[in-house]
């Protein structure tokens, strides 16, 4: 037990420790997981850990990931993927392996030997580039999505590689390798290396192990359409929230141990349970329940492969072995160069598939073990091969580094289309086009206004132009721009780009340039409503303000309120809450978090007692029915907003401002 706690305390603080310090340098979460592992290998090794005992376990990381992967695709999203499968991953993986294989045969290998390092090379690490790839949100990209295609491709194809390679063992090396069989049945991501494995395919022919090997990939599909719904209706009601982690990891854990014992990939058969359990309504349940679990394997997984370095070997043969990982991350990115153009993936996009998938992956050691114990490799050709895995793996990070700072933004000056015309005689001028700025538009025009909707997405523009819509190409944070859209001639100026730094920006230029423009701005939240009164804007909505008021009604509904008081009492709070942000926006600073602000700190103490007091009596008065005095106040409040002009001060607009008409608080200090 306490070797087990140490060794669980050992792993925690290293991840805990390198983790947020290589996220805050910018070098990614997967990077620091890595360096904590290559920290504690002295540690490991005095203590006489097996890290490879528990890289195997940690892999289970790789299958709950493809399981929550698989819950964000419809089967119809799959099938429509049919042909980056084929040709992209299978090219990849027929291509490199064959491209390995020539190299291997010219630097005096065996055809034999040269084709199993092949195989092994072809293959790269789903963990890294999956985990990496979602953390920058580069997943739904066309690199992202080819990225995908060629893992899952890969994922597949170890099926076949494990059937082939033992064809290739050669009798010399038979005295070698029979004592480091240690794992070479552990092929599909976590098998048991002791002794014979448990097999329910085991001594059975070829038609009889195709039949019971389709019969368990029938039984995921069917079960986890027909079973999944029955099985939650009946662990919801013990109404005991573990018991539906139990059940999620009951069921990824089932699911992989039945694909590995009809010598199916695990991690491709909770991808498909995930396909088929995309459409249930237990889908979100699933994902939260696997997700922390997921995490922390993938973490431990990465670690144990920075700890398993062997830097003694390393030393003695440091030349050969990073030749050998640049030539193969060099060889590997060509090839998928290549076949970006054939399907058409550009840009910057071909660059992410290539620089994410160049290394050799986490299946390379299982398949360089199983090659050992098979007789198709000596041991000290597969120890040298294990240090270019596990190095090309550890330089991914950099890789990711090198798009993100390099790449990606050479791509996205040079392949920007030039800004459109814009008409000169806009007089609604909406600054961006996603979620919030496309439904005003929609709105406006419902109304019969005529609008300018600019925004800096090309795929946007057009995804939109299918369905009609009229969009402009641009830069909304560029004065230029702005002016050639008419801003000067415009009445109405709405800035709902997804960018807080952007939307202060135009807002700031906007005010100083044209004072008279009514402009509405989003805010990302209470501070961002500060800046955006500091710099002018007199019209503000925080995001989600409005939905949090309308559930905050509907809560009191729920409670016995009736409909018209629950309205009351919603907007007496709104009320309250308008009249404070005004006031505390007058001690704002901007660039000083409030916490940090005495003055900010001060106000919020001084009117903390008695807003707090009003608020509770104007809730009370509403229940009683009577009129409370933010009712009073408000049509105090409508009186002045008839009569209020654009020039006069904020003390003149305190009760009329539309700061937050349709806003949420958030639970912010105050």
């Amino acid at each position: 037990m306490t070797d087990f706690l140490l060794l669980s305390f050992i792993f925690l603080i290293a991840g805990v420790i390198s983790v947020p310090i290589a996220s805050r340098l910018g070098l990614g979460s997967v990077l620091g997981y890595l360096i904590a592992g290559i920290v504690i290998s002295p540690i490991l090794g005095w203590l006489g850990v097996d890290v490879i005992s528990i890289q195997h376990f940690a892999e289970f990381g790789v299958v709950m990931m493809l399981f929550l992967v698989g819950l964000e695709l419809q089967p119809k999203a799959l099938w429509d993927m049919r042909g980056k499968l084929i040709g992209l991953g299978g090219g990849q993986v027929v291509l490199t392996a064959l491209a390995v294989m020539g190299v291997t045969i010219a630097l005096g290998q065996t055809w034999q030997i040269s084709l199993a390092i092949g195989l092994v090379f072809a293959l790269s690490s789903t963990a890294i580039v999956l985990q990496t790839l979602g953390e920058k949100g580069l997943l739904k990209s066309d690199g992202g999505q080819g990225s995908f295609s060629v893992l899952l491709t890969q994922d597949i194809a170890v099926i076949p590689m494990l059937a082939l390679l033992p064809l290739l063992a050669m009798p010399e090396l038979a005295d070698m390798g029979a004592d480091l069989a240690h794992s070479g049945e552990d092929a599909a991501h976590g098998g048991d290396s002791h002794g014979e494995p448990m097999s329910l395919v085991a001594g059975l022919n070829g038609w009889q192990t195709a039949l019971v090997t389709l019969g368990a990939v029938g039984f995921v599909v069917v079960g986890g359409s027909l079973l999944t719904g029955p099985l939650f209706r009946f662990i919801a009601s013990a109404n005991l929230r573990e018991l539906f982690t139990a059940t999620a990891l009951m069921m990824v854990i089932g699911i992989a141990l039945l694909m590995s014992l009809v010598g199916l990939s695990p991690a491709l058969g909770t991808f498909l349970a995930g396909v088929v359990l995309a459409n249930s309504a237990y889908r979100h349940e699933l994902e939260s329940d696997i997700d922390p679990f997921r995490g922390l394997l993938l973490g431990l997984f990465f670690m144990t492969v920075g700890a398993g370095v062997n830097f003694t070997l390393l030393g003695e043969n440091l030349g050969a072995v990073l030749v050998l990982t640049l030539g193969l991350m060099a060889l590997k990115a060509v090839i998928l160069i290549a076949l970006a153009y054939v399907f058409r993936i550009k840009g910057a996009d071909k660059w992410l598939m290539a620089l994410s998938l160049a290394q050799a992956g986490e299946f390379g050691f299982v398949l360089l073990s199983f090659t050992v114990a098979n007789n198709v490799l000596p041991p000290a050709l597969s120890d040298l091969l294990l240090l270019v895995v596990a190095l090309s793996m550890l330089l991914t990070p950099a890789l990711f580094i090198l798009y993100d700072r390099v790449i990606a933004p050479r791509y996205a000056a040079s392949e920007a289309p030039e800004a459109d015309t814009m008409p000169e005689d806009a007089k609604i001028i909406i600054a961006g086009a996603g979620r919030v700025g496309g439904l005003v538009d929609r709105v406006l025009r419902a109304a019969g206004h005529e609008t300018t909707v600019i925004d800096y997405s090309s795929r946007k523009l057009e995804v939109m132009a299918k369905f009609g819509a009229k969009i402009y190409f641009g830069d909304a944070t560029r004065p230029d721009l702005l002016a050639a859209a008419g801003l000067g001639n415009a009445k109405v100026l709405i800035v709902a780009i997804d960018d807080r730094d952007g939307i202060t920006q135009i807002v700031e230029y906007a005010h100083k340039t044209y004072p008279d423009l009514h402009i509405i701005a989003r805010a990302c939240d209470r501070d961002h409503v500060y800046d955006l009164w500091f710099h002018g804007c007199r019209d503000i909505i925080r995001e989600t303000y409005d939905s949090t008021l309308r559930m905050g009604r509907s809560a009191f509904q729920a409670l016995g309120v009736e409909a018209e008081a629950a309205q009351a009492m919603v907007d007496a709070f709104n009320a309250h809450d308008r009249k404070a942000m005004i006031e505390v926006a007058s001690v704002h600073k901007v660039g000083v978090a409030p916490h940090e602000n005495p003055d900010y700190v001060a106000k919020v103490a001084e009117m903390r007692d008695d807003m707090q007091t009003a608020l509770r009596a104007d809730m009370d008065a509403i229940r009683d029915g009577r009129p409370s005095g933010a009712q009073v106040a408000g049509r105090t409040s409508g009186a002045q907003v008839a009569g209020r002009k654009k020039g006069a001060d904020m003390a003149d607009r305190t009760e009329g401002v539309e700061m937050e008409s349709d806003a949420r608080p958030k639970p912010d200090v105050r």
